[in-house]
């Protein structure tokens, strides 16, 4: 039903006689190619002709070659290419009349009336005002004679649509930006490689990223790889953060772990807006605990490479629906941006985010940083929350009582992501006050007793880490029922996590359907998708799929799969 209302959805719409402009400006991200071939071949599917503009605002302005005709064919190959190979550039000539006024004669010589923007917060604003002002542009362009009043009168309004491709994700009204997937890809990739070098010389390194006013690429990269501190503009530390910090790397070192993490967001200040500089915290480690330390910049380092699989598919579902909003628009309608909200592509009202983005900045200068991290969206506020969580132990006296046992296992095959599921799950329980037990192997190892009491320190490291450290098999519990509850009443189990794939699905539905005869399955249960294959009912998307898409996706796929097959043997 659903194929059938699309297609008669898209018959209805059509794009015949209009022209669109495809540009993207700004500082580069990952995923920008694969939205500007999204912008081109949905254009020329509903019959509207699609031009490139090169080098951004300063080809508009420029014209001639810089504004090319695009056909299907010339954007092949280009969804796994980072970058832009239609360039950008930063233009002042735009950013003044006279710039605006030889870009709308460009356009207006070329029939364009359609606008398609990739780019920041800066760059969409300036297209906003390029809209605004079109109409009187084009009246000065008649008085001067480059355009007679039939060409005036049949574009007269200007639409347009931005994508927003930043990496720092510092765009407010949407999840997630282009590019900004790829760069935490190689953030954690950088960090992944330092923690072996780390580890073999008790260093502590510090890591600055990108960020120069959004801490975004910092926090949800401390979050993905498990690093001890974190430094971001939007929640500065606490007076007295040193001595915290420096106690915390202390303690991690008296527990035997061999070495520490940092993150620095390049924009991290105080409370007195003062910057922390990744050199400044080199220096306090060296100088109060006499660590080994060492600095990494990672740089462009973030920007480069080809856009992961996530970053892709984003751009393509939202290159698609800037064009749909092209069509829809009036001359009434106002600029939109297209943006993520809860895995949608949605259409907001593009002056309303970029007032909210301002206003971020703006409680920064004044240091509500509450606020702040309020304004940055719901996505930046639970990631916070939970590094916070995951990160920073409360003191035993400090954490609720309970007498809650809750038992986690791994079902079904192995998948990326499994072991940072784990860890969650311990952490949050032990927050909580509640026992939380490990059950090696699934459902196997749950009737035959491999049940033990799991500690905040057992799943130190596992972030990281690939497979299941808790060892998992596809056995069902069916024919093990009475086992299952035996175990269950010897350690007291009050609730079920169970982490997996399609077999942990029916796992769970054969023990619930055997509550009737066993009055110790009747607890809490809940399931955790994590699988490759992302077919459990009623999950977007599963742990490990976005992991397995980008070892697809990756073009050094075949020595990696040489090294699994080898292993596997």
């Amino acid at each position: 039903m659903a194929q059938t209302d699309n297609k008669k959805f898209f018959e209805n719409l059509t794009g015949a006689g209009k022209a669109i402009a495809v540009l993207t400006s700004g500082g580069d991200a990952q995923g920008m190619n694969a939205a500007v071939r999204a912008v081109v071949r949905m254009g020329i599917y509903v019959g509207a002709k699609v031009y490139f503009v090169h080098e951004g605002y300063q080809g508009m302005v420029d014209g001639g070659d810089n504004i090319k005709e695009a056909t299907w064919e010339s954007v092949s190959s280009m969804l796994q290419m980072g970058g832009t190979v239609i360039g950008s550039a930063r233009c002042k000539d735009f950013r003044s009349h006279e710039g605006r006024l030889k870009a709308a004669h460009n356009l207006v010589q070329r029939g364009i009336t359609n606008l398609c923007v990739i780019g920041g917060d800066g760059s969409l604003t300036g297209a906003n005002l390029f809209r605004e002002e079109w109409s009187g542009l084009l009246a000065e362009l008649v008085e001067q004679g480059l355009i007679d009043e039939e060409a005036a009168q049949k574009y007269s309004a200007l639409h347009i649509v931005g994508m927003v491709g930043s990496i720092d994700n510092d765009f407010c009204g949407t999840d997630m930006t282009i590019g900004t997937d790829s760069a935490l890809h190689r953030i954690i990739e950088v960090v992944d490689a330092i923690m072996t070098t780390a580890q073999s010389h008790q260093r502590t390194f510090v890591l600055e990223v990108m960020g120069r006013h959004c801490g975004y690429l910092a926090l949800v990269s401390a979050l993905a790889c498990g690093a001890d501190w974190v430094l971001i503009p939007e929640m500065p530390p606490e007076d007295g953060w040193e001595e915290k910090m420096c106690e915390k790397l202390s303690a991690k070192r008296a527990g035997m772990k061999r070495l520490n993490i940092i993150i620095v967001a390049e924009g991290a200040i105080d409370r007195n807006n003062q910057p922390i500089t990744s050199e400044h915290v080199k220096n306090l480690v060296v100088q109060r605990l006499g660590f080994d330390t060492r600095v990494t910049i990672l740089g462009h380092v973030q920007r480069g490479g080809t856009p992961s699989a996530f970053d892709r598919i984003l751009a393509s579902r939202m290159g698609v629906e800037a064009v749909l909003a092209l069509l829809e628009t009036t001359a009434n309608t106002p600029a939109c941006v297209v943006s993520l909200c809860g895995n949608q592509s949605v259409r907001l009202p593009l002056m309303e985010c970029v007032q909210m983005t301002q206003e971020v900045q703006k409680a920064m200068d004044e240091k509500r940083f509450e606020e702040a991290v309020r304004l940055r969206g719901r996505s930046f506020e639970n990631n916070l929350k939970t590094y916070k969580l995951l990160a920073h132990r409360k003191p035993e006296s400090e954490l609720p009582h309970s007498n809650f046992n809750v038992a986690v296992l791994n079902v079904g095959a192995p998948a990326a992501g499994m072991n940072a599921a784990v860890r969650s799950a311990v952490r949050v329980g032990i927050s909580e006050g509640h026992k939380m037990f490990a059950v090696s192997d699934g459902f196997e190892g749950f009737y035959k007793g491999q049940i033990k009491e799991v500690k905040w320190a057992d799943v130190g490291g596992w972030t990281g880490q690939g497979g299941s450290l808790l060892g998992t098999k596809r056995t069902l519990p069916a024919k093990h029922i009475g086992k299952i509850a035996e175990q269950m009443r010897t350690y007291n189990i009050n609730a079920l996590l169970v982490i997996g794939g399609f077999e942990a699905f029916l796992g769970i539905m054969e023990l619930l359907a055997a509550r009737g005869t066993y009055e110790e399955l009747c607890v809490p249960m809940v399931m955790v998708p994590a699988t490759v294959s992302n077919n459990v009912p009623g999950s977007d998307l599963s742990i490990g799929a976005d992991t397995a898409l980008n070892a697809i996706t990756d073009q050094q796929w075949v020595p990696k799969l040489k090294a699994t097959v080898t292993f596997t043997v």
